[in-house]
C-alpha cells in the first residue's frame, strides 16, 4: 500500500492479493475503507485482523460522530486507531495501517502510517505499507514530486504500485487507486501482472 501527498489532494493506493506465503487466496481483497467522504484507510497484514480492525474503527468513529456531532478529521481518526491497536500490545492485531486523507477546513492533505501497536509516524510527502516497502520505498523516493496535481499523483502512485509489485512475489494481481480531492473520491483499477 501507499499514500501519497499532492496539491490540494491525497491518493492512497494497494495491490489486490490475499495470500498465505507464496499461495494465493483470493485475487480481489479489499485493503482500503472509506471512512468518510475525505478519509481512507489502508490496512495490510493478516486478512481476518484487517477485517476485524476495519469494523472496529467503523464502529468507533460512529460512536464519535454520535458524541460529538461532526466528522471526524484525519488527525482524530489516526489517533484513535493508534490507541485501539495500542490497547492489544500484548496480543496485537497483525496489521500496518496506513491513513490517508483530506482536512476538512483547509484541504491539507493527512498522511499517518503506524506499526501493529499504534506507533505513528505523520509524513507529508508518502508512506508505504506491506509486504513490499522497499520496492515502495525505491519507487516512491524515485518518482514523487511535490504539489502534484490529481492527474499525475494518479500516475505517479500507478507507476509506483505496479514497479514496486512487479517485483515482489508475494504482491500483485492489479490494484486500486483513490484519489482524495476537495470535490470527491476518483476510484482507479489497475491491472497488473498476474501470475
Amino acid at each position: 500500500m501507499i499514500a501519497m501527498a499532492g496539491d490540494g489532494c491525497v491518493g492512497i493506493a494497494a495491490d489486490r492479493r490475499l495470500g498465505v506465503q507464496l499461495q494465493t487466496v483470493s485475487t480481489d481483497f479489499t485493503k482500503l475503507f472509506d471512512l468518510g467522504p475525505k478519509l481512507y484507510v489502508g490496512l495490510a497484514g493478516l486478512a481476518t485482523d484487517v477485517q476485524t480492525v476495519s469494523n472496529l474503527l467503523r464502529f468507533r468513529k460512529g460512536l464519535y460522530e454520535l458524541k460529538e456531532e461532526r466528522d471526524m478529521s484525519p488527525p482524530v481518526l489516526a489517533h484513535m486507531l493508534s490507541a485501539l491497536l495500542y490497547e492489544k500490545r500484548f496480543g496485537p492485531y497483525f496489521c500496518e495501517p496506513i491513513v490517508a486523507g483530506l482536512d476538512d477546513k483547509t484541504n491539507r492533505p493527512f498522511l499517518a502510517g503506524m506499526d501493529l501497536i499504534g506507533a505513528a509516524v505523520n509524513e507529508h510527502d508518502f508512506v508505504v505499507s506491506g509486504t513490499c516497502t522497499g520496492n515502495l520505498y525505491g519507487m516512491c523516493e524515485s518518482l514523487y514530486r511535490p504539489n502534484m496535481k490529481p492527474d499525475q499523483l494518479f500516475e505517479t502512485l500507478a507507476q509506483a504500485l505496479l514497479s514496486a509489485v512487479d517485483r515482489d512475489a508475494m504482491s500483485g494481481w492489479g490494484g486500486v487507486v483513490h484519489i482524495i480531492t476537495p470535490d470527491g473520491v476518483t476510484t482507479k483499477e489497475l491491472k497488473g501482472r498476474q501470475d
